[in-house]
């Protein structure tokens, strides 16, 4: 199996079977996204803790595969990670989909940087980033509290 077809079925792996698709108990933050071109909407809860670290998040919603696999991915990422961590993380993810570059987080492990770089494919479909990045930004608006709903056309 080449890479391409690996990162493909990482996508419709979690397109498919979504990890953490629910309301996580306990969470203390949460933060509502939608990208009206294509129909997407999430809502991202979270669970921070004092000393700011991802203790759980989570996700509902509806939308493409593409949407719903990177709402999955980024919730399996982010969930035990320090905030600032995770804030970094989504800075390497936005850049990579927009600039292509790598993911250059050293707390990741192999297999988080692979499910991350399966989603590298997205900078060849300007239309599809939004999709695939509206969760990672619902996920900051939820953990800086900013109730202002996250819409990919402002």
């Amino acid at each position: 199996m080449d890479l391409k077809e690996l990162y493909q079925e990482i996508i419709l792996d979690h397109g498919k079977n979504p990890r953490n698709k629910k309301k996580c108990n306990g969470f203390n933050k949460d933060a509502k996204g939608n990208n009206p071109l294509c129909g997407d909407k999430v809502h991202v809860f979270l669970k921070l803790n004092d000393e700011k670290q991802v203790e759980d998040i989570s996700f509902e919603g509806e939308g493409c595969a593409i949407s719903i696999a990177s709402a999955s991915i980024m919730t399996e990422i982010i969930k035990g990670k320090d905030f600032n961590v995770a804030k970094k993380i989504l800075e390497n993810f936005i850049n990579m989909l927009k600039e292509g570059s790598k993911p250059s987080i050293n707390s990741l492990s192999d297999n988080e940087n692979t499910t991350i770089m399966s989603l590298s494919g997205v900078k060849q479909f300007p239309m599809r980033v939004k999709c695939a990045t509206l969760a990672w930004h619902t996920f900051l608006h939820a953990a800086e509290d900013n109730k202002k709903v996250v819409n990919t056309e402002k």
